[in-house]
């Protein structure tokens, strides 16, 4: 193995002044620049600590930092700090280290010796990982996932987040409009019977609150969808469930920032809005079913976009945003079982998921 580059502090000090964002862990250095936007206590706070030990800051208080935040953090190591006493003092104020030792909870994930072979498709291998599965799965990387051979498969479950915009967007407003118009007609009835004639009709102003209603279950359905499928813990003797498991959301988790999976790609996702819309369809009157369908795809598609912005964005502190990516971010870095709402944390309340607050990190 080679050995560590060494950076003298001048140089460091000249890195940071140029715009990039080097921490330091006692004399390990790590060039976070690539990840600043994605710090989900902000830009700004990380920026602000270019150049300096964050070893307490890792330890808290306020926030002690996960084992997998600090297995991320070796992801972005680039060297040594030169072993020179009078520039350790500069730079930090503190007494120079003569060694330089990995703590052990930062130990990084190794790709060439991982669990899985990386150069192939993964997800025919995952199934073999057994009981390391879920642990193994739950150790998140910087590097994008392959799962299919084919390429054409393989680009059917990968997608840019501006195409479920574009796709669906127009489907929800011209969905809206026929609802909308339909109920204007006046023959919508909220309930039939085939013994009786009595019904109530449904007048075209209600369409809004229908359609609220529908981005309401919505939400309801995309915590039940994230807590109960996507975070099922398959048999760890289940091939096929644990293959299953890594394609819905297992490789959302192991990737976090692979940015061509974070929105669920068109051509799958039809499939399961075709499904919806069939239940919808068998449980309520033409009209109101697609009213309901219509607000609920809404919610969706806003859903969508919000989780790519909770992974990318950079939201402005005291925001809603702000709060909601640092919570979203700490279900994927520590608290897999908890903190299931993506869009609002509402129901993590009464199903008693939340995370709690004082896990999370305060600016300085």
């Amino acid at each position: 193995m080679a050995a560590p580059r060494s950076f003298s502090a001048a140089e460091v000090r000249a890195r940071c002044a140029q715009g990039a964002c080097l921490v330091r862990c006692r004399r390990r250095l790590y060039d976070l620049t690539a990840f600043v936007r994605l710090h989900p206590g902000g830009e700004q706070l990380l920026r602000r600590r270019a150049g300096t030990d964050v070893s307490a800051a890792l330890d808290g208080p306020p926030h002690r930092h996960s084992a997998n935040a600090r297995r991320w953090l070796e992801q972005y190591y680039v060297g040594e700090l030169e072993q020179s006493l009078l520039e350790e003092e500069k730079l930090a104020d503190v007494a120079p280290q003569r060694t330089s030792r990995m703590d052990p909870r930062c130990k990084t994930v190794d790709l060439d010796t991982d669990l899985v072979d990386w150069r192939k498709p993964l997800l025919w291998q995952v199934g073999y990982l057994g009981e390391k599965y879920d642990e193994w799965v739950h150790q998140p990387v910087d590097r994008p996932i392959r799962l299919f051979h084919s390429d054409f498969v393989e680009s059917l479950s990968k997608t840019a987040w501006y195409v479920v915009f574009m796709v669906w967007t127009p489907v929800v407003l011209y969905l809206s409009w026929v609802s909308y118009t339909s109920l204007a007609q006046g023959n919508t009835r909220l309930f039939s019977s085939f013994t009786t004639e009595y019904s109530i009709p449904v007048h075209k102003y209600y369409f809004p609150f229908i359609f609220l209603l529908g981005m309401f279950l919505w939400s309801l359905l995309e915590y039940l969808i994230h807590r109960f499928v996507f975070h099922m813990k398959p048999p760890a003797s289940n091939y096929y469930l644990i293959t299953l498991h890594f394609l819905l959301h297992g490789q959302h988790h192991k990737s976090p920032f692979d940015s061509s999976r974070l929105v669920f790609p068109p051509v799958p996702a039809s499939l399961v809005i075709g499904f919806f819309y069939g239940v919808l369809r068998l449980l309520l009157p033409e009209v109101l079913g697609l009213s309901v369908f219509v607000g609920g795809l809404c919610g969706y598609v806003v859903y969508d976009m919000m989780h790519y912005y909770l992974h990318y964005g950079s939201p402005k502190k005291g925001t809603y945003l702000y709060g909601l990516k640092a919570y979203h971010v700490k279900h994927h870095f520590e608290h897999q079982k908890s903190g299931f709402g993506i869009s609002t944390r509402f129901w993590d309340r009464p199903f008693q998921t939340l995370i709690p607050e004082e896990t999370f990190e305060k600016e300085d």
